[in-house]
């Protein structure tokens, strides 16, 4: 899914996920290995920097310049937190924070969690429990977006007044639980983006577009089962019902692409200080990835039939991946509701012109 603005970034992210992801390494990673080696690589490669400015050591890449990376974790089913330190990085690295060395995991106060924060900056404290925070046994800091506007970094690494449990999302990922129990935090900023709620505007971007790479992933694969298995004689690919059902996923696929494009177009990053669209835009990508996702990996598994849900078989690994993704930084009913209440605060009379700008008003 290319943008044509850096064919060095897409062809960096095929080589890389292409050569070296591959069945036993996402089997290895559920099973509780942390892949160090791939790790390694992506850092390498300079994908976890690639948003942050050249100032911080990055390349100062939008948003819709990495789209190639955001969408390779998807169509390859890379298993790294490498979406949440791409976040982490921009949004440390605009503040005038170091970013820290190792994988980053994301929280957003208030939204699936119950933390809350006193002290001042230097002596901010952190207490509550988080679930289904992505990667967090494997990363060595979290960075929390606080209801006020500002960002905190808690080191992990140390377990200072930090516990962890480990858990699984559907894809058997990291999906762990962080208790917090007055737990320091190493620094303290403000948001540097003009985007309320930024790790959960941001999360939603980044796993939109990852949804992308699945979604097309698990068509390919159900395209090309379409064509080489054979019943009575003919490929099941023939089958008129089967064609419209491969069609409609196709559909889908491609408009969950164009939503995820105009919302990484209309995101904040270091180089585009622009935010009005953002927030909509998002939530629009977020909803139309998530229906998608729910009903293209029912018309997948129905067209693979029952080998398709053999651990043998390529398929689960981007649908499960999907099944995950769709509920992580909000569902698309979350979204639609956001949407829906700024609807209607905007009346008859300016539903239209906020349509068209892409803008309802700020986060409900």
């Amino acid at each position: 899914m290319t943008t044509g603005v850096d064919d060095l970034i897409e062809r960096s992210a095929h080589r890389l996920f292409a050569d070296e992801v591959d069945k036993g390494g996402r089997d290895r990673v559920e099973a509780g290995q942390f892949d160090q080696r791939l790790w390694r690589l992506a850092v390498d490669a300079g994908f976890t920097l690639a948003l942050a400015p050249e100032s911080a050591g990055g390349s100062g890449q939008s948003w819709s310049a990495v789209i190639p990376i955001l969408h390779g974790i998807g169509y390859w089913q890379v298993p790294l937190p490498l979406a949440e330190t791409m976040i982490g990085a921009l949004l440390l690295s605009m503040a005038g924070v170091d970013v820290p060395d190792g994988p980053i995991a994301l929280l957003e106060q208030g939204l699936g969690n119950d933390l809350t924060a006193d002290g001042a900056a230097a002596s901010l404290r952190l207490h509550g429990r988080a679930a289904h925070v992505a990667w967090a046994r494997n990363a060595r800091t979290v960075l929390v977006s606080l209801g006020d506007n500002r960002l905190a970094l808690v080191d992990l690494s140390q377990r200072q007044g930090v516990s962890c449990a480990e858990g699984s999302d559907a894809a058997r990922v990291p999906a762990d639980t962080l208790r917090f129990d007055r737990a320091p935090c190493v620094a303290v900023a403000r948001n540097p983006l003009a985007l309320p709620q930024p790790v959960w505007h941001l999360g939603a971007l980044v796993r939109s577009v990852m949804m992308v790479g699945a979604l097309e992933s698990a068509l390919e694969q159900a395209v090309r089962y379409a064509g080489e298995r054979v019943q009575f004689g003919k490929p099941i690919g023939r089958n008129q019902a089967l064609q419209q059902q491969l069609a409609l996923m196709a559909g889908d696929a491609a408009a969950a692409r164009m939503a995820a494009l105009v919302a990484a177009g209309d995101t904040p990053s270091a180089e585009q200080a622009e935010a009005s669209a953002a927030s909509f835009s998002i939530a629009a990508a977020k909803v139309r990835c998530g229906e998608a996702a729910t009903r293209d990996t029912g018309i997948a598994h129905q067209v693979h039939g029952a080998i398709g849900f053999t651990r043998e078989h390529s398929l689960h690994y981007a649908t499960r991946r999907l099944w995950a993704w769709r509920d992580q930084f909000g569902t698309e009913a979350f979204w639609a509701a956001r949407l829906g209440r700024q609807a209607i605060a905007a009346g008859a009379a300016g539903f239209w012109p906020a349509l068209t700008r892409r803008r309802f008003g700020g986060a409900a």
